[in-house]
C-alpha cells in the first residue's frame, strides 16, 4: 500500500482521527524509516546522521553554566567584621557600603563609595554633602541620597534628643556639638535660635532665616516676639558661616548686642551668640564679647 493510501485510510468518513488509525500511520511510517537504506560513511566519508528509528535517544548533555560571582559572600564579610570590631573593624568607605547595601542590593558599590569618600574627604561630609553635589559621583542617584539623608537625620535626632533631656547649660558641649553638625556642613548660612525656658530646658530649636554664602537677614523684632510666644526666658542664638571662618563680623556683633538689648527688659536672657563652621565654633560670651 502507498503512502497516499495510508494517509487517506487515517481519516474517517466523518473527517477526525481515530486512536487505531493514528496508530497505523504512525507505523507505517517508522516502518518506512526503517526500510531506507542507510548510507555506509564510506560514501560521504564521514558518519552518516541520517536518523535511525530503533536506535534509543541519549539525552545530550548541556555543559554547565559559568558561575556568575556573587557579592553575597563579600557584603556578609564585611556584615561580620563590623558585628565583631565596630567602627575600629571597617574603614570609612566600608561604613558607607553597609549603609548603602539596602538603596543597592545587587550590585557592586565598593568603587562608588571610595570616590565618594574621595570627592568629599571623610564619612562626615558625605553625609553632610549637598543633594547636588553627590549627583556628580558615579552611580549616586535617588536612592542612595535617600540612604544618606536619612542617616543624617537620624545621627541629628539623636544629638538633639540628649541636649532636650538636660539643662542647656550643664551639657554645653553637647549644645556645641549639635548645632555644628546640624548647621556646620551647610553651603549657606543660617540664623537659628534655642529657646529655653526658666529651667535651661529646650522648648523650641527654629531657623528663622536663610540667606546667601555670607549674610542672611535677621530682623530684631520678629526675635523677640517669637520668644515671647513660647514663653521663653533665654535663648541662644546660632548662625554658620560656610567658609569656615567662624570670626564674627561688625555686623554679627552689632546684631547681637540689639536683640540682648530689645529682649533684656522683657524679662529674656541672651545665654551666648554661636558662630559655627566645620568642625569650629566661636562663642562670643566664651571670648567676652556680651
Amino acid at each position: 500500500m502507498s503512502d497516499k493510501a495510508n494517509a487517506k485510510r487515517s481519516f474517517s468518513s466523518s473527517g477526525s482521527t481515530s486512536v487505531d488509525d493514528t496508530r497505523a500511520v504512525t507505523g507505517d511510517l517508522l516502518g518506512g524509516f526503517r526500510d531506507m537504506a542507510v548510507p555506509d560513511k564510506s560514501e560521504f566519508g564521514q558518519e552518516s546522521h541520517v536518523f535511525d528509528a530503533d536506535a534509543k535517544l541519549t539525552p545530550k548533555k548541556n555543559k554547565p553554566h559559568k558561575a556568575i560571582p556573587s557579592k553575597t559572600g563579600h557584603r556578609q564579610r564585611l556584615r561580620e567584621r563590623f558585628s565583631k570590631g565596630g567602627l575600629n573593624g571597617v574603614h570609612d568607605y566600608e561604613l558607607l557600603e553597609l549603609i548603602l547595601f539596602r538603596a543597592i542590593p545587587r550590585r557592586d558599590i565598593k568603587d562608588m563609595t571610595k570616590a565618594l569618600i574621595s570627592q568629599f574627604g571623610s564619612f562626615s561630609e558625605v553625609i553632610h554633602a549637598p543633594e547636588h553635589l553627590l549627583r556628580e559621583v558615579h552611580q549616586v542617584g535617588d536612592a542612595v541620597i535617600f540612604e544618606l539623608k536619612l542617616v543624617r537625620a537620624a545621627a541629628l535626632q539623636m544629638m538633639r534628643t540628649e541636649v532636650l533631656d538636660k539643662p542647656m547649660l550643664s551639657s554645653w558641649q553637647q549644645v556645641i556639638d549639635y548645632c555644628r553638625a546640624a548647621m556646620g556642613y551647610e553651603t549657606r548660612e543660617q540664623f537659628r535660635i534655642l529657646f529655653l525656658d526658666k529651667k535651661n530646658k529646650l522648648i523650641a530649636d527654629e531657623v528663622q532665616g536663610q540667606g546667601t554664602v555670607d549674610h542672611t537677614p535677621v530682623y530684631i523684632r520678629e526675635v523677640v516676639k517669637r520668644a515671647l510666644e513660647l514663653s521663653a526666658t533665654a535663648l541662644v542664638l546660632v548662625h554658620n558661616h560656610p567658609s569656615g571662618d567662624t570670626k564674627p563680623s561688625r555686623a554679627d556683633i552689632d546684631m547681637t548686642r540689639m536683640i540682648e538689648s530689645a529682649a533684656k527688659p522683657l524679662g529674656i536672657s541672651l545665654h551666648d551668640h554661636i558662630i559655627v563652621g566645620r568642625g569650629v565654633h566661636f562663642s562670643f560670651k566664651g571670648e567676652k564679647l556680651i
